[in-house]
């Protein structure tokens, strides 16, 4: 019997691949402006773009320097998470995740976090992982702390909501050393 975890699931949220069939469900939450805040998006993408994103996904995070796998909850599509802005000489990351609006609340990003680090620390050699939220955005704070990410700074003036600016905490999270 093999004594090593699986890197991928936890009996209940799984990570895996993308595959042509997350276009659309892709397509519908990067185009979703209410979440832009939280993240660098400035406009639309087009279904053609995504469609050549997925298909010429490159799985090599030490090449593309990035890793995007959906999260699937009870055997649903519940999100996508990913890994961004790789340093392979410090071995750290940025983390962003997505969880759908209608699957909100349930602790699965949390979940998906913990198999998503785990994955990173023991798989990748990753040391540390980093995030940025908003100050104002309590839900995310709270995800990143019940996830384990420490605030390790605030960052001014950091993210524009219209026509202000909010700032930002920096968060990160080490991971257990093997």
């Amino acid at each position: 019997m093999n004594s090593y975890p699986d890197l991928l699931s936890d009996g209940i949220i799984q990570l895996r691949a993308l595959e042509p069939s997350d276009i659309d469900t892709l397509l519908r939450w990067e185009n979703d402006s209410r979440a832009w805040a939280s993240s660098t998006t400035a406009a639309p993408f087009s279904r053609h773009i995504i469609e050549q994103y997925v298909l010429a996904y490159d799985t090599d995070v030490f090449a593309s320097r990035q890793l995007r796998l959906m999260i699937v909850d009870h055997g649903h599509t519940a999100g996508a998470i990913d890994l961004f802005e790789f340093d392979p000489v410090n071995r750290r990351a940025g983390i962003g995740i997505v969880i759908d609006p209608s699957m909100r609340g349930r602790g699965i990003a949390t979940g998906a976090i913990a198999l998503f680090a785990r994955l990173c620390g023991e798989r990748l050699g990753i040391h540390q992982l980093w995030a940025i939220s908003a100050v104002s955005n309590t839900p995310a704070r709270h995800m990143l702390e019940t996830a384990r990410f420490a605030i390790a700074g605030r960052l001014k003036s950091w993210i524009r909501q219209g026509s202000s600016y909010d700032d930002a905490y920096f968060y990160q999270l080490i991971l257990p050393q093997r």
